[in-house]
């Protein structure tokens, strides 16, 4: 069973491919995505990895959590599953003044 990985601290200038070849050192990797932003395309400094065992994903944790990539130290967790959240839209509800 596959399992993935949470990449925080991504540097923005790194690229998929980066993590990639990277993380490819701990076993096979399934897939690679790092997290952009929906308006400006622009990196959010995050991303996963996910690899096709438990043992590799456990040893990516061990290899890579603390490793310096550019100029930033990455922080390798085990992902957690996602959930549903509301968006908001960013306006609170109106209150009325009286």
């Amino acid at each position: 069973m596959a399992k993935k990985l949470y990449i925080g601290n991504v540097s923005y200038k790194t690229t998929e491919s980066d993590l990639s070849t990277l993380f490819s050192q701990a076993g096979n990797i399934e897939s690679v995505k790092i997290i952009n932003d929906q308006y400006t395309g622009r990196s959010k400094g995050f991303g996963f990895v996910e690899f096709s065992s438990q043992e590799e994903a456990n040893k990516a944790i061990s290899m890579f959590n603390g490793y310096s990539l550019g100029d930033r130290k990455l922080i390798v967790s085990e992902a957690k599953p996602q959930t549903n959240k509301k968006r908001s839209s960013g306006f609170g509800e109106k209150r009325s003044r009286y």
